[in-house]
């Protein structure tokens, strides 16, 4: 799904990351990003940006995104192998 919220958002940084990782996640929502829904909870998402993960929730009273993770992604295992053996993955 196409997730896009406006300028006046407030991220709330509940573990302190660094500023660039903040105001990367707000340019991502500004402009509008691809998040991945959690089907087990509402309102919680997965957004994707190359190789870096952030977990969000959007809180359904004040509209706040909370930052509750962000992460880098693993390369798969058949990358990572053809890389070390010199070989280009397709």
């Amino acid at each position: 799904m196409r997730l896009h919220l406006n300028n006046n958002l407030t991220i709330e940084n509940l573990k302190r990351y660094p500023e660039d990782i903040v105001e990367k996640l707000r340019n991502l929502l500004v402009t509008g990003t691809e998040a991945l829904p959690d089907p087990r909870r509402r309102g919680f998402y997965d957004v994707l940006n190359g190789n870096r993960v952030f977990f969000i929730h959007i809180s359904p009273v004040s509209g706040n995104v909370m930052l509750l993770a962000s992460w880098l992604k693993e390369r798969p295992a058949a990358a990572a192998r053809s890389d070390a053996s010199g070989e280009r993955a397709s």
